[in-house]
């Protein structure tokens, strides 16, 4: 059994014991100014810092392409998040809900690789099932509030089948038996998820899933590869290379909340900069590791 195994193992149980604790601890459902902002602080370092090696994974993809210029990388990938911020402007609908389910395969994916993966032909929907629990879950057990942060973000859901809904959340659940062969830690997860939506808020919830689960989880793997025998120097070398770039996203995400806080209250400009900012971040980052792992097989 390898240590990024056990390592995951750990961070599942640990993650878990956390929720289960946080259950019947916490007063739940008020989000405070304070509480969002604190949300954002998070997802604009914890959590953005997961994707802050992009641009070595990049260069890894000019090699591929024998293309020499650092630099195509950075302007491809500017680019690129431009134009997904240009498409939730005019069609947010259609945008978000294609980050959804771009996103749900994604966070399925990443959360079901650290174990032995069953090979099936439906793994990839099995995947996406997985994922889809930190879309679904809020759904199901917040509907206002969810339905809230969308209204926000500008787009409207006039029918919403929450029976639908459930069907869909409980084979995100059963998905798990088909994932990993250990089962019961992939299910631990998606019953984190659950915990999480019965405690704290749609935005909570989210934060603490995607900072403190997947950002984490994929932050050790990356470790992992920088130094796979020192997990100490290797987190070292990790953050030297994270924070120049974390840092940037975090500057962009700021000056993205004072540009929006012209046309918004302050909340909603967070909302804003939180849900269209990771959609404009998660698009090319997902494609990146796409051809980075088509190219490596």
């Amino acid at each position: 059994m390898n240590n990024l195994y056990i390592i995951n193992k750990n961070l599942s149980l640990i993650f878990f014991f956390f929720c289960l604790i946080c259950l019947p601890l916490i007063d739940p459902k008020a989000d405070t100014s304070q509480v969002i902002q604190i949300c954002f602080f998070l997802i604009i370092t914890v959590g953005v810092s997961h994707g802050s090696l992009d641009h070595l994974k990049g260069y890894q993809v000019l090699k591929f392409y024998k293309i020499k210029s650092k630099i195509i990388f950075y302007i491809s990938y500017i680019f690129f998040s431009f134009v997904i911020i240009f498409l939730w402007i005019i069609f947010p609908l259609l945008t978000l809900s294609i980050f959804l389910l771009i996103a749900s395969y994604h966070f399925g994916k990443e959360d079901s690789e650290f174990g032995k993966i069953k090979e099936t032909i439906f793994k990839k929907i099995f995947f996406f099932l997985k994922g889809s629990i930190i879309i679904l879950a809020p759904l199901w057990f917040n509907p206002e509030e969810t339905l809230n942060i969308f209204e926000i973000l500008n787009v409207q859901f006039n029918n919403f089948n929450s029976k639908f809904i459930l069907i869909l959340l409980s084979l995100s659940v059963l998905s798990n038996f088909f994932i990993n062969e250990n089962f019961i830690i992939a299910f631990i997860d998606s019953f984190s998820v659950i915990l999480l939506n019965l405690t704290f808020t749609p935005l909570v919830a989210f934060t603490l899933y995607f900072c403190f689960l997947h950002s984490v989880r994929h932050s050790i793997s990356l470790i992992k590869d920088i130094n796979s025998l020192n997990f100490i120097e290797g987190f070292k070398n990790f953050a030297k290379k994270a924070l120049p770039l974390t840092l940037i996203t975090t500057i962009l995400f700021l000056i993205g909340v004072y540009i929006l806080t012209n046309y918004y209250v302050l909340n909603d400009a967070i909302l804003n900069v939180i849900f269209i900012g990771l959609a404009s971040l998660t698009f090319p980052h997902i494609l990146l590791e796409y051809i980075v792992e088509k190219n490596e097989k």
